[in-house]
């Protein structure tokens, strides 16, 4: 499990609490998605390489550091979006690229519908976000996309995990680092993670889950 990292920062837990609750309603799971997003890519962002680089300050030069590689950021649609309205302010430079994949509701297999993703060197830091981490196959199928565009260092930033799902990734991608702000205790008979929150894209945008 070296690379899980689960945020048991209270902020962030208080934020999945609001979040959790049935009686949270779109724009409060809007706003509250947002902010918890916002905190588990500061923890995601830990280990982002720096250079120095010399500056002038209004009193003397020094060398101060600032980031070495490019970041991009990857939002699983749909709930990756609610994800990415909470990162991508204090990220203005960054690349963007969206990812649509569908769950079959009869076999749980991922299946895409849409792919748009920026040029990806390398050396680039890439950043794949998806709020839920269930059976992993949604995830998975986002990973070999991004890794078939060129990606070497991903960072998978999600906001419930479970224990299947986290397994599956890194049985596939053991070196993805998962960021996550729960492990939950395990997947229902539909594939759900519980006790969890309920359909992530559903509940941020209202919509019935047709």
């Amino acid at each position: 499990m070296s690379q899980v990292l689960v945020v048991d920062h209270p902020m962030v837990q208080d934020r999945l609490t609001a979040i959790r609750r049935v009686s949270t309603d779109s724009g409060a799971f809007r706003q509250h998605m947002s902010a918890v997003a916002a905190m588990l890519f500061y923890e995601a962002a830990r280990i982002l390489p720096v250079s120095k680089e010399t500056i002038e300050t209004p009193l003397q030069p020094m060398q101060a550091p600032v980031l070495k590689t490019g970041l991009v950021l990857v939002s699983v649609l749909r709930a990756g979006l609610g994800f990415l309205d909470g990162i991508l302010p204090s990220l203005p430079t960054a690349r963007v690229g969206y990812l649509g994949l569908a769950r079959n509701p009869k076999t749980l297999a991922a299946e895409s519908y849409y792919a748009n993703l920026p040029k990806i060197i390398p050396e680039d830091q890439v950043f794949v976000l998806d709020p839920m981490l269930a059976t992993g196959h949604t995830v998975i199928q986002a990973l070999k996309q991004v890794e078939a565009a060129g990606a070497r260092h991903i960072h998978l930033v999600t906001l419930l995990a479970s224990p299947e799902g986290v397994a599956n990734v890194q049985k596939e991608f053991p070196a993805v680092r998962i960021v996550t702000a729960s492990i939950d205790t395990a997947l229902n008979h539909k594939g759900y993670i519980v006790p969890g929150l309920g359909d992530a894209g559903d509940r941020l945008y209202g919509t019935l889950g047709h």
